[in-house]
């Protein structure tokens, strides 16, 4: 470590909490590439989807192995408090691309996108991270899944990638590549804004893809790679699976999967990571190369979150947070874990100072550069997120270790690092803190876009899944206030 850099984290830490943001804005400039002559760093961005939040060993899971991703948060730093935008795909993919919440779009609302619109999806015009990164010289590339809207409106090339290949939409079967089921149906799956035709499993072809990418790199010019799994989300198809894949009724697959198939997934999922990781190693590249795995929200029926509760479309714990890991060797240590709290859209000004840029001043970014942090874990930012969810009229927000959280007509307040499970409702107890933070979110709500009628939402019922059984369709459980229920939006 230089001294100067010793002597600017020094000084730092000593200001008071008032003065932490702006310092750490300029901080974040003299932490970049620039600041000490190196060459810019690669960027290789992997993206699950639908993972859980304790579904690699290093978080918990014992049911199946991650050994390449296991090495990876060895090699570098895992985050235990950091999350998704939202409890679903497309409305993180907004604020993950954009650096800012998401509900400031349109397209960011759905819950999730699921059709072609000219209306619904990432307007051409706005900044994004490979856009901003292209402006600082980097090659730019997208392998897998897009889900910010569909052509001839919208598309990867027209918001920053030089390349692309990959589905457009939310999901598609891993052996067909369609996003539904039948002859009728056509392949998503694109080399650029053409349609391809591939064999293969998709978790497989997307590392391979990858694997090609980083081979055809040159010193000197760096790259970010944006690669964005649909591992391990449904259907529920192992790599070994295709006889499944010609059997099943409906993409959602309902009646299908298992945890000993959903193993082989995640399993397949951090194979595909670990040959890439390796061919950055053999091209003299991972050195100087920040790799940033995590999630694009909670996990979903076979996911493990323990000790969370919840899932995907849910804004309880289990539903929002994430997976999160990152290495770097030039610059952060290895074998850290850090409680440091972070969330999806952070991950744009982090990268940017990173890499000598910065976010467009047109489009501030709702984000914190969390670069100190990485490259000293001494430091912490105190962090305020905030979600909302239209299925079950769900709202939260976590201030420090506090959590206000509504679902339907009921209320809670949580200390979510001593009851991570959410548990022991304090609304009672702590009426201050829970009006504080009601007013502090609906300030915030009034910023963003209004949730309006056509807005799209998607929530798992009782119908497909037991443990989330409800009232009656159109009816609501007479409750005291403050003790749980169901409310079902239909």
């Amino acid at each position: 470590m230089k001294k100067t850099d010793q002597s600017r984290r020094n000084i730092l830490k000593s200001l008071p909490a008032l003065a932490l943001a702006e310092s750490l804005a300029g901080y974040s400039s003299l932490a970049g590439a620039a600041a000490d002559g190196r060459e810019q760093p690669n960027i290789l961005f992997i993206l699950a989807d639908d993972l859980g939040h304790a579904d690699l060993g290093v978080y918990g899971q014992t049911d199946f192995a991650t050994p390449n991703l296991d090495k990876l948060a060895g090699q570098g730093i895992r985050f235990t408090q950091a999350y998704a935008n939202s409890a679903v795909c497309s409305a993180t993919r907004f604020a993950l691309i954009t650096g800012r919440y998401q509900y400031r779009l349109r397209g960011g609302l759905e819950e999730p996108i699921a059709g072609a619109s000219d209306t619904l999806g990432l307007p051409p015009r706005h900044p994004t991270l490979p856009s901003l990164l292209q402006k600082v010289g980097y090659q730019t590339a997208l392998i897998g899944k897009w889900h910010l809207g569909y052509l001839p409106t919208f598309g990867p090339l027209k918001s920053g990638y030089d390349s692309f290949f990959g589905n457009y939409g939310g999901a598609i079967d891993y052996f067909t590549h369609k996003p539904g089921v039948g002859a009728d149906v056509k392949e998503d799956l694109y080399e650029g804004e053409v349609a391809v035709e591939e064999v293969g499993y998709y978790t497989d072809l997307l590392g391979q893809r990858a694997v090609d990418f980083v081979r055809r790199q040159q010193a000197g010019k760096p790259f970010f790679l944006s690669l964005h799994y649909t591992a391990p989300h449904w259907p529920w198809e192992g790599p070994g699976d295709e006889a499944v894949s010609r059997g099943i009724a409906s993409l959602g697959h309902y009646d299908g999967g298992n945890l000993e198939t959903y193993g082989r997934m995640v399993g397949a999922l951090d194979s595909s990571i670990g040959k890439v990781l390796k061919e950055l190693e053999q091209r003299g590249l991972a050195d100087n190369t920040i790799v940033v795995f995590t999630s694009d929200n909670g996990g979903e029926r076979f996911s493990k979150t323990w000790p969370l509760s919840g899932q995907k479309t849910e804004l309880l714990e289990g539903g929002i947070r994430v997976p999160a890991i990152v290495r770097w060797p030039r610059r952060i240590a290895a074998g850290q874990v850090t409680p440091q709290v972070a969330i999806s859209m952070d991950w744009l000004p982090t990268l940017l100072a990173a890499a000598g840029g910065a976010p467009d001043p047109a489009y501030p970014t709702d984000g914190q550069n969390l670069l100190p942090c990485l490259l000293d874990d001494s430091v912490r930012v105190e962090r305020t997120l905030l979600w909302r969810y239209k299925a079950n009229a769900q709202r939260a927000i976590r201030a420090g270790n506090w959590k206000y959280l509504k679902m339907g007509r009921n209320e809670y307040l949580f200390d979510v690092v001593a009851d991570q499970r959410e548990r022991a409702n304090l609304a009672r107890k702590h009426p201050e803190v829970l009006a504080r933070l009601k007013a502090q979110w609906e300030n915030w709500n009034r910023e963003m876009l209004p949730i309006t009628a056509e807005v799209r939402t998607h929530a798992v019922s009782g119908a497909v899944q037991a443990d989330r059984y409800g009232v009656p369709a159109g009816g609501v459980a007479d409750v005291h206030p403050l003790v749980p229920s169901v409310e079902r939006i239909e």
